[in-house]
């Protein structure tokens, strides 16, 4: 079995840290906003993205990669809210689909103002075009 390098070792940790920096960066400014986490705009915009604005819940779940049952108490507390709400699949009445709302279209929206300036300003204003650019270029072979 091959061990990794010190290097991708040190990569893997730098990764992973600023991963987390930047998720709690940009929570607590959602948080401060009054706004709900990322995970739901996650869901929000999974659905806003495709024509119908339905998705079935495993649908959802494979797209953002999240646990099932996690996923369903979300889903459960965005319906409560008004965000979503649930309709029945044609043609299979145990199954069912994940529709957007208008009222989560909309803050999706007031979300996205948030979400871009905090992503502007915890990553974008700390590289330049062509970093963003290189590391991207990187990211994308992973």
């Amino acid at each position: 079995m091959q061990r990794p390098s010190e290097a991708v070792v040190d990569l893997w940790i730098r990764l992973n840290c600023a991963q987390r920096r930047l998720r709690a960066n940009i929570e607590a400014d959602l948080k401060k906003a009054g706004l709900p986490s990322l995970d739901w705009y996650s869901v929000l915009l999974h659905l806003k993205r495709v024509e119908c604005g339905r998705l079935s819940p495993r649908e959802i779940e494979e797209g953002l990669l999240f646990e099932q049952y996690n996923l369903s108490r979300l889903l459960d507390r965005m319906e409560k809210e008004g965000l979503v709400r649930r309709i029945p699949y044609p043609g299979d009445k145990r199954r069912q689909l994940i529709e957007i709302t208008d009222k989560g279209r909309g803050l999706q929206k007031r979300m996205w103002l948030i979400y871009g300036a905090a992503i502007d300003r915890f990553l974008g204003a700390r590289l330049d075009e062509g970093q963003v650019e290189q590391l991207s270029t990187l990211l994308s072979r992973l």
